[in-house]
């Protein structure tokens, strides 16, 4: 006679993610965040980019300008661009607009990306104020206004 030898009845229940249990499995993939509403792609882009603002002022020794960020709908833009900056050099006080978050038809997460660099971009431009600029000269300065933005940003990427 073979003894009976009793099993609690979990103890044969497969521990996989393949249909046969009612287990709830994770992956450990990264979630993809939830795209926000068009008002909370307003506000985020508003509490981040102020936040982002008060760092770029700080680290390109802007402190003692008083800077506006606006954002606004491309038809306030100048046609092809993403955004304008306007500066008072008398009174240290300049107005950034960047591109309506809702404007974008990209995801949040590279809009803001976007806005961002359109941030620094335009602070750049505050920064070489003081230089002579012209007609001719404009296209330069863009040039190299957008590879020291990309810089900056890169570098900013690698901060822990």
């Amino acid at each position: 006679m073979v003894p009976r030898v009793s099993f609690p009845s979990f103890a044969f229940v497969p521990l996989t993610c393949f249909g046969l249990l009612t287990f709830p499995c994770r992956s450990n993939a990264p979630e993809t965040p939830r795209e926000p509403s068009a008002s909370e792609r307003v506000r985020l882009a508003d509490q981040r980019l102020s936040k982002r603002l008060a760092v770029w002022q700080d680290r390109l020794d802007l402190r003692d300008w008083k800077i506006s960020l606006v954002q606004s709908r491309r038809a306030e833009l100048r046609s092809g661009t993403l955004g304008n900056i306007r500066w008072d050099e008398e009174n240290k006080t300049a107005r950034i607009r960047v591109l309506d978050a809702n404007e974008y038809p990209a995801p949040f997460e590279a809009a803001y990306s976007d806005m961002e660099f359109t941030l620094v971009h335009e602070l750049i431009h505050l920064e070489l104020a003081s230089l002579p600029r012209t007609d001719e000269s404009r296209g330069d300065e863009e040039y190299a206004v957008n590879h020291m933005a990309a810089a900056l940003l890169r570098l900013d990427s690698q901060q822990p």
